[in-house]
């Protein structure tokens, strides 16, 4: 399947790009973008001077390069800016029209009602479903008012894959995802494989082509790889696009598709 990442703004580079899938992690709000950056001191967590990275305080045994006593930068600063309201109405009247199938995107609450009621306009004639829930075990969550990332989905109210299968008959699909925050990826926000994997199989059928406008490291292109998808992207960042173009050339085994009302067990013996 093919796999093109271009580098700029998805408003230049996919202005006319049509797909089966659009899975996506779109920055979250501007408000948990200065959460993550200017957190103040928690338990055993500061923020850096002059650094908005998060330091860790080092109060056992010296370990792992550390040194008992010392605080060391633990957490890296988000690079590009939040996004707002009119950020998500613009990005979902450009792609709606343009993605056949579903269109899925990971938020923070701050923005979920925004992205509810944006692909929700009669203009787009989808339906939204409830916000799923995405957290990691034995993450953060609540240690500094942080939660769960918010998944939402929507799909075509009418019409059909085109294997047949219609938007409404698509098949029960979790109402969450509990997946652990091994990324990955060299970039700051990039969402683990595994979860990716998981939205590419749950929202899409082999052999679709998935787009991610704002590709990061390029995790969604990597997961539609290892499942049978073709990928479009785009990501604005140089060096990020540079990190995903590599990752995306790596060698990876190719998934073995099998159609089970076809396959047939033949002979042991």
């Amino acid at each position: 399947m093919s796999i093109d990442l271009r580098q700029g703004r998805w408003q230049d580079t996919l202005a006319d790009v049509e797909c089966d899938a659009l899975i996506t992690d779109c920055p979250y709000s501007a408000r948990t973008h200065g959460g993550h950056d200017g957190a103040p001191t928690v338990g055993g967590k500061r923020s850096g001077v002059g650094d908005p990275r998060y330091e860790t305080y080092n109060s056992g045994s010296a370990k792992a390069g550390k040194t008992k006593g010392e605080w060391t930068v633990e957490r890296r600063a988000i690079d590009y800016a939040g996004w707002h309201p009119e950020d998500v109405r613009e990005f979902v009247d450009h792609f709606a029209p343009r993605t056949r199938g579903w269109f899925v995107t990971i938020t923070d609450h701050a923005l979920a009602r925004t992205w509810d009621e944006a692909l929700a306009a009669h203009a787009h004639d989808r339906y939204v479903f409830a916000p799923l829930p995405w957290f990691a075990p034995g993450s953060r969550v609540r240690l500094a008012g942080d939660g769960p990332s918010w998944i939402v989905v929507a799909r075509p109210r009418t019409g059909e894959h085109r294997d047949g299968t219609k938007w409404s008959k698509w098949g029960t699909l979790p109402g969450g995802y509990n997946i652990t925050s091994d990324r990955g990826s060299p970039v700051v926000g990039a969402k683990p494989i595994d979860l990716m994997r998981a939205l590419v199989r749950d929202y899409s059928r082999p052999g679709d082509v998935i787009c991610d406008p704002c590709a990061g490291g390029g995790t969604t292109g990597r997961a539609a790889q290892l499942e049978g998808r073709g990928f479009i992207g785009a990501e604005t960042d140089p060096d990020t696009f540079a990190k995903a173009q590599e990752r995306l050339a790596q060698p990876f085994t190719a998934p073995l598709l099998i159609d089970t009302e076809e396959a047939e067990q033949g002979a042991l013996l």
